[in-house]
């Protein structure tokens, strides 16, 4: 039986109220809905925040930066330089280079011969990568191959 996070909260605020013991709580809200659904650690936590007069079981917003507005704006960078590098493309944005690799590696793009492609490549994509790539190096033409 699947629960949610939510629901399971109220179900430990209930049984708090009751006035169970955290471990007792883990056994019976693991024995109805499945094993692991709850340790006595995350009980504790919860019945420590009851105690202390938050009954609020939502989750508290949290700080920092939307995932998704980084990866729009990396995509952007990308699209109009195909051959930027992370590290350029870290400093622009004040965020990690590790963290354009993860989100650009999320999205499906792959650095290829120093220039960004999407991984998953179909025949349409293979065109526009090739349409789009620079110019033949030293006046070889695609006729040479």
């Amino acid at each position: 039986m699947e629960a949610n996070k939510e629901k399971i909260r109220y179900i430990l605020q209930f049984l708090f109220d009751k006035g169970e013991n955290a471990s007792q709580v883990a056994e019976i809200v693991n024995g109805v809905y499945a094993a692991d659904t709850v340790t006595t650690n995350c009980v504790q936590f919860w019945f420590r925040r009851f105690r202390s007069g938050n009954l609020d079981v939502k989750d508290a917003p949290r700080k920092g930066r939307p995932v998704i507005e980084n990866v729009d704006k990396i995509t952007e960078i990308i699209d109009v330089d195909r051959h930027v590098s992370n590290r350029s493309i870290a400093q622009e944005l004040k965020i990690d280079h590790k963290t354009i690799l993860n989100h650009l590696g999320k999205v499906g793009f792959k650095k290829n011969l120093d220039v960004y492609v999407l991984h998953q490549l179909t025949p349409k994509t293979r065109w526009i990568e090739f349409l789009s790539a620079k110019p033949w190096p030293n006046g070889m033409k695609s006729t040479h191959f």
